[in-house]
């Protein structure tokens, strides 16, 4: 079989199955757009299929490939933890305008949020909290991969961070009420990472109640929501006495993004 044949094959996108067959052979990308005459080693042929069936069963390719792009960042991803998203660039943008020098990410999953920050304000003390001990080993791996220093503490929300405050604390906390019908095409990502309550605003809630403490004079919460849920998440901040407090909209114009000072 050739890389034509691969390809033409594969009943998947067509920048997919590239990218999946350039996994699969070691090659580029551009090799295998350059090259479709060439034939695949057996092996490579096994592994394609192999990737193929995986894709076509639902399965997202960042999982395949094991690694997902994130501001600039090359990550590590497993099925322990969510695949982190454009939209949440927004987050790693609003963080950077406040120039913080101290940041705490919770539920840092792969660690997306905080090593983004990290890498853009080297000089900023950046702290990372998340409950899964998987999750948390993924984070670490990136770390450690991209040469970044992030403090990691494993609990949950600002438990292992009692006592101390932060110029800044951002947040992409599950967020998907119960029986969304949006699950059904998330079933590959960790459930924990994107459900949480009735109306998906517990997790924010218990932040929301908890960061004034932990926020140093001045400091900003910061925490990314879905579609809709923008005004529930304003009142609780204002609720939590949080001032200045305002929605961001994401590319697509849609609020993203609630902060609030203290």
């Amino acid at each position: 079989m050739t890389v034509e044949e691969a390809l033409r094959g594969s009943a998947i996108d067509a920048r997919e199955a590239r990218l999946l067959l350039a996994f699969a052979t070691g090659l580029s990308e551009a090799a295998v757009a350059a090259f479709p005459e060439v034939p695949l080693p057996a092996a490579a042929e096994s592994a394609f299929g192999s990737f193929i069936e995986r894709r076509r069963a639902g399965e997202p390719i960042a999982y395949i490939l094991g690694r997902k792009e994130f501001y600039s960042l090359d990550l590590a991803v497993t099925p322990e933890v969510l695949i982190p998203r454009p939209e949440t660039e927004l987050l790693v943008e609003l963080a950077l305008r406040l120039a913080p020098s101290s940041v705490l990410d919770l539920g840092t999953g792969s660690g997306a949020i905080a090593l983004a920050i990290k890498k853009h304000l080297p000089a900023a003390r950046v702290t990372a909290v998340e409950a899964s001990a998987a999750a948390l080993e993924v984070a670490r791996r990136n770390a450690v991969r991209h040469a970044l220093e992030v403090e990691l503490f494993y609990g949950n929300w600002f438990s292992p961070v009692a006592g101390r405050t932060f110029d800044v604390v951002v947040s992409n906390p599950p967020y998907v009420a119960a029986g969304d019908p949006h699950l059904a095409g998330l079933a590959h990502e960790p459930a924990e990472a994107l459900v949480c309550g009735r109306d998906g605003l517990d997790a924010i809630r218990e932040i929301a109640r908890t960061a004034p403490p932990h926020l140093a004079h001045g400091g900003w919460l910061l925490v990314e929501h879905g579609l809709g849920q923008e005004d529930a998440v304003k009142a609780l901040f204002h609720a939590a006495g949080l001032e200045e407090v305002q929605a961001w909209p994401d590319l697509a114009g849609i609020p993203r993004v609630t902060g609030g000072r203290r």
